[in-house]
C-alpha cells in the first residue's frame, strides 16, 4: 500500500519545488505553493504493532497459552517485530511468557517427547541472545540434547512425535518445529557443525519423501505404511493441506538463510524450493491472491482460503525472491498474496485488530476433514505467520 501511495507524495513535492524556482526571488510563494498537511497521503498502518498491540490486550504473559508451537510462533513474530521497533514492552513479555516454564536454575518441566514441543524453543535462544541468561541456554541444551536419542525413520528423518500413534511417520509440519531452532541454537551457541548439516538433512529428507510432480508437498508420510491415511504404496497422506505446506515453506527459508554457501545439499533444497514455489503460483486463487486450504482443490465450492498459510507462502515467496533462492518473478506472487492477507485483516468496534479464517490445528485427514475444520479469528497460527510475513514486506 506504502508503495503505491508514495509516488504521489513525491510528484507532490515535485511540482511544489518547481513552482518555486519560476519565482522572481523577491516574490514570496503563494501559500499554495507548499503540499499542506491534508494534502499528503496518510502514513500505511503499522499492522504488525497494531495486532501485537490487539493480542497483549486480550491476553497477559500468564493467560496466553501453556508451551506450545502456536504461542510459540505468535511470540517469535512479536519478537520480528520488536527487532525493528525497539519497543521494550514486547520483549518484556516474551520473558514473561518463557519465564513461567523455566525456572532460575535454567531446568524446564518438557519431556521433548514430540517436534511440536519444541518450536518454543526458539523463544529460549533469543532470550540467552537478548539478556546473556545462562537459564535459556541450559533450558535450549535440553532440546539440544533430545534430538540425539529422538527416534528417527531409516533415512533419518525426526519423527513427528515419539509415542505410537505418530511412529515412523514424517509431518510437513514437523521441519517447522524443530529445524529454525536447530540453526538459531548452533549460531547462538557455537553449534553449527553439527545443526546446520542436521537442520539440511531434515528438510531434505522430508522433501524427498513428501514432494510430488506437481511440486507440492502432502501433508504427511509414514514409512510403514500403517496409519489409516496412508497410501499403501507410497506411505503418503491423500491431500495438499496448506498449513502443512506453508510450515515447509518457511523452515527451508530459514534453514537457507543459515547454512553455508557451500554446505553440501544446499543445491538439493534450492532444487525443492524451486518445484514449491512453481506450484504455490500454479494454484494461488487468482481471485484473491489467497491459497486455499486444501490447495490443488480450488475449483471445488467447499474449499476456502486460508490465512495462516497464505501468510506463509507470501512469507517464503518474499524472501525466497529476496535471497535468490528463487526468480525474482514470485516477489509479484507473493505481493498479490499479501494485499489477499491484508484483506483479512480488520478493526473492530472496540479498536483491536481481527485477523479472520484461520483453520484451528489440524491432524492429517481427507479432504472433508480439511475442509470441515473450523474457520477461527485470531488463533496464534495465523497471528504469528501474519507477523512473520508482515515484517517481510510491509516496507516492500
Amino acid at each position: 500500500m506504502r508503495r503505491r501511495r508514495l509516488p504521489t507524495a513525491l510528484t507532490t513535492l515535485a511540482l511544489a519545488t518547481a513552482t518555486l524556482a519560476t519565482l522572481p526571488a523577491a516574490a514570496p510563494p503563494p501559500a499554495a505553493a507548499a503540499p499542506t498537511v491534508a494534502s499528503r497521503p496518510a502514513a500505511a498502518p503499522d499492522w504488525s504493532t497494531a495486532v501485537i498491540d490487539s493480542t497483549t490486550a486480550r491476553y497477559t504473559p500468564s493467560t496466553i497459552g501453556g508451551w506450545s508451537y502456536p504461542v510459540g510462533l505468535y511470540l517469535y513474530g512479536q519478537y520480528l517485530t520488536y527487532r525493528r521497533t525497539h519497543d521494550a514492552r514486547y520483549l518484556t513479555y516474551i520473558k514473561s511468557y518463557v519465564d513461567r516454564f523455566v525456572k532460575s536454575d535454567g531446568s524446564i518441566d518438557q519431556s521433548f517427547n514430540s517436534l511440536d514441543s519444541m518450536q518454543a524453543g526458539r523463544l529460549l535462544v533469543i532470550l540467552h541472545h537478548e539478556t546473556g541468561q545462562d537459564r535459556y541456554r541450559k533450558a535450549a541444551k535440553k532440546i539440544r540434547d533430545r534430538l540425539n536419542t529422538y527416534p528417527r525413520t531409516s533415512d533419518g528423518g525426526f519423527w513427528h512425535a515419539d509415542t505410537s500413534s505418530r511412529a515412523h511417520q514424517l509431518w510437513a509440519d514437523g521441519v517447522y518445529m524443530v529445524n529454525p531452532f536447530l540453526v538459531e541454537y548452533g549460531k547462538e551457541f557455537g553449534d553449527s557443525a553439527y545443526t546446520n548439516d542436521e537442520a539440511a538433512k531434515q528438510l531434505y529428507v522430508y522433501g524427498s519423501h513428501l514432494q510430488v510432480a506437481n511440486g507440492l508437498l502432502k501433508h504427511a508420510y509414514d514409512e510403514s505404511r500403517t496409519a489409516s491415511w496412508a497410501d499403501p504404496r507410497t506411505g503418503l497422506a491423500p491431500e495438499h493441506w496448506c498449513r502443512a505446506v506453508g510450515w515447509y515453506s518457511m523452515a527451508i527459508v530459514n534453514v537457507l538463510d543459515a547454512i553455508p554457501a557451500d554446505q553440501s545439499r544446499r543445491p538439493q533444497l534450492l532444487s525443492v524450493f524451486r518445484k514449491l514455489a512453481a506450484g504455490l503460483e500454479k494454484y494461488q486463487d487468482p481471485a484473491t491472491g489467497r491459497w486455499f486450504q486444501v490447495i490443488d482443490k480450488g475449483d471445488r465450492s467447499d474449499n476456502w482460503t486460508e490465512t495462516s498459510c497464505s501468510s506463509m507462502f507470501t512469507y517464503a515467496l518474499s524472501r525466497g525472491a529476496q535471497q535468490g533462492y528463487i526468480d525474482k518473478h514470485f516477489a509479484a506472487v507473493a505481493r498479490r498474496g499479501y494485499e489477499g492477507v491484508l484483506a483479512k485483516l480488520s478493526v473492530g468496534s472496540d479498536g483491536r485488530t481481527d485477523l479472520a479464517d484461520i483453520s484451528i490445528g489440524t491432524n492429517v485427514g481427507d479432504y472433508a476433514y480439511y475442509i470441515g475444520r473450523t474457520r477461527a479469528t485470531n488463533d496464534f497460527h495465523g497471528l504469528g505467520a501474519f507477523l512473520i510475513m508482515n515484517e517481510q514486506l510491509r516496507g516492500d
